[in-house]
């Protein structure tokens, strides 16, 4: 993976959380409370896993067992 990519992705994990509290404030407008955490709970776990793989290859590179291209 190119550095680029990985911002990317990290730029696209970040939207990603933005996005769950987006669709938690609008349905909470609309719906109870239950329904708009229940709509927004996937897109924050896909955030949440993302950044983790992003943290996991980020560190493999500091120790220098996979580097980044």
């Amino acid at each position: 993976m190119n550095r680029s990519r990985f911002v990317g992705l990290a730029l696209f994990a970040f939207g990603l959380v933005f996005l769950s509290f987006i669709v938690r404030g609008t349905t909470r407008l609309l719906a109870s409370y239950e329904l708009a955490v229940a709509l927004s709970a996937p897109i924050l776990f896909a955030a949440a896993g993302l950044l983790a793989v992003l943290v996991a290859l980020a560190t493999l590179d500091v120790i220098g067992v996979r580097q980044l291209e």
